[in-house]
């Protein structure tokens, strides 16, 4: 019999901290610059070749645009691993704040959100309001007000700021109908194929976390922007499921404690490597291998870690 090959590659993303959980949800949550650079690290040992990055006050937890903790995060994952860091612009701060982390650190990879949608974390506020460690987040979990803004306007210039940076925008879709803003900025030139897309699925405004949604957002991309390469987050539970439906779609996979604290039902995550050596262990099973920082370079088309500016 001829031995089994390796199909493919998959890209394995860790999204370590995000904007959205709070400390009370979970104590592994790494809020401090040491504590997120660690997860990093030991994500990438697990075999993600790209970490997802946002910035947190080391004393309190709460989300910052704080380019000198930015800046610490990056240069400490970078002293150890070569992972590509893709740092939002989509976490804390305003317009400005929020983009400000292209022209100062010039990475590899950018979030560019395509697309606005409502948020509340009302619901999960009601379960643990008498538990909460830090004042900043009664507010942040109980508004009903929140909008994740991400206009026209706003699109325009974090793409132009990430081309005149040499940074590759990750689009993030967090509904089907993105998909047309996205072939909007590439017929005007902002952004140029082949794009990067993360599909962002389980926001509680955004789309389902299920197969057929995805099948149904991967065919239209298909029709609309022809040329790309994809990946998949989705939120809370759907977290690993969706993954292993992305490993038989062909696409890539992001998992991390920013999208989901748990592990296993019930069984809160120690840090985010966790969930990424059960995503390589899915993707073994089905003769897929993790990619390598270098690999996955080379398979979304970004400039080299030699390039950024920290």
């Amino acid at each position: 019999m001829n031995e089994e090959k390796v199909l493919r590659k998959v890209i394995i993303t860790a999204a370590i901290t995000g904007a959205g959980v709070t400390p009370t949800l979970s104590p592994y949550l790494p809020l401090t610059p040491r504590q997120i650079i660690d997860d990093a690290v030991g994500a990438y040992k697990a075999g993600a070749a790209i970490a997802h990055i946002h910035a947190r006050k080391p004393e309190t937890g709460q989300p910052t645009p704080d380019l000198k903790i930015f800046r610490e995060i990056l240069e400490g994952i970078k002293k150890q691993t070569d992972m590509i860091v893709c740092i939002t612009t989509g976490g804390a701060g305003n317009w400005d704040e929020r983009i400000a982390v292209v022209p100062e650190f010039k990475p590899e990879l950018a979030t560019l959100n395509c697309g606005s949608l409502s948020g509340t974390m009302e619901h999960v506020y009601e379960k643990v309001k008498d538990k909460v460690k830090y004042e900043w987040e009664h507010e942040h979990m109980r508004r009903d007000y929140f909008i994740f803004e991400n206009t026209y306007q706003q699109m325009k210039k974090y793409a132009t700021l990430d081309a005149e940076n040499g940074t590759k925008p990750e689009i993030e879709i967090w509904d089907s109908g993105q998909i047309s803003n996205v072939e909007w900025l590439i017929e005007r030139g902002y952004v140029k194929a082949p794009v990067h897309l993360q599909f962002v699925m389980g926001a509680l405004s955004g789309m389902p976390a299920n197969p057929e949604t995805l099948v149904f957002i991967y065919e239209q991309t298909c029709k609309v922007i022809k040329n790309f390469t994809w990946s998949v987050a989705a939120v809370g539970k759907d977290q690993l499921r969706m993954a292993a439906v992305a490993l038989s779609m062909g696409g890539h996979v992001r998992v991390g404690l920013e999208d989901s604290l748990f592990c296993g039902v019930g069984r809160l995550a120690t840090n985010s490597a966790e969930q990424v050596e059960r995503v390589v262990t899915m993707a073994k099973q089905l003769s897929i291998e993790p990619a390598t920082p270098a690999e996955a370079r080379k398979m979304i088309g970004l400039k080299g870690l030699q390039a950024v500016n920290f």
